[in-house]
C-alpha cells in the first residue's frame, strides 16, 4: 500500500511541475509582478522591473555549478552597471536564511547583486520556468536562466537544456548581449 502512495504521489508531482512549465515566459512577454524575500522570512519584497534589470535563476543555492555560476556576476556587477543594468538578480527556489548564507559565501565583503528567495516557487511558477528536480533536489526547483528585462518585459532569454551546465547563462554570454 506504502507503494502505491508512493507512486500516485510521484505521479501527481511530476503532472503539477509539468503544468507549471507549460506556459513558459517568452521574449516580449510581461514578467508578471511577484512578491520574494531577500534579507529576512517574513518581509515580502514585491519584484517590480524598471529600466534594464537582469534575473538570473538557479536550481539551487549551494549547489555545485550555481555557486560556479554565480561568482561571475559578482565579479562583473559593474560592468553589467555600466552597460545600463539597475539591478543583478539571483533567484532560487530557497528559502531567504539559504539565499542570505550563500551570498555572504560567495561575497563575504559585499555585493550589489541582490539574492531573492522564491521560497515557494510562485515568481519562477508565474515565468513557466519550474522543472521537476525531485530526484536531485527532493522537488521542484527553478530552470537555470536569465532574463535581460527592460522594464515588466523579458527582451531576452536564455534557458539552459540542461541545468546542470552553464552553457549560455555565464555572465560574459549575457554581458555581450546588452548593448
Amino acid at each position: 500500500m506504502t507503494s502505491l502512495i508512493a507512486t500516485s504521489a510521484e505521479a501527481a508531482h511530476s503532472l503539477a511541475v509539468s503544468l507549471l512549465s507549460k506556459a513558459q515566459i517568452q521574449p516580449g512577454a510581461t514578467i508578471p509582478e511577484h512578491s520574494v524575500k531577500e534579507s529576512a522570512p517574513d518581509v515580502l519584497v514585491p519584484l517590480k522591473f524598471s529600466g534594464r534589470n537582469v534575473i538570473v535563476g538557479v536550481p539551487g543555492a549551494f549547489s555545485g555549478t550555481c555557486t560556479v555560476q554565480i561568482p561571475g556576476y559578482i565579479q562583473n556587477y559593474d560592468r553589467f552597471k555600466a552597460k545600463g543594468v539597475n539591478e543583478v538578480y539571483v533567484v532560487a527556489v530557497n528559502d531567504a536564511f539559504t539565499m542570505k548564507a550563500w551570498k555572504e559565501q560567495l561575497a563575504p565583503t559585499g555585493t550589489g547583486v541582490r539574492f531573492m528567495a522564491d521560497d515557494k516557487g510562485t515568481f519562477t511558477s508565474a515565468l513557466g520556468l519550474m522543472f521537476d528536480a525531485t530526484p536531485k533536489f527532493g522537488a521542484p526547483r527553478s530552470k537555470r536562466y536569465v532574463i535581460i528585462a527592460d522594464g515588466d518585459k523579458a527582451e531576452s532569454l536564455f534557458i539552459e537544456e540542461d541545468p546542470s551546465k552553464v552553457t549560455i547563462t555565464d555572465a560574459e554570454t549575457v554581458l555581450s548581449h546588452l548593448a
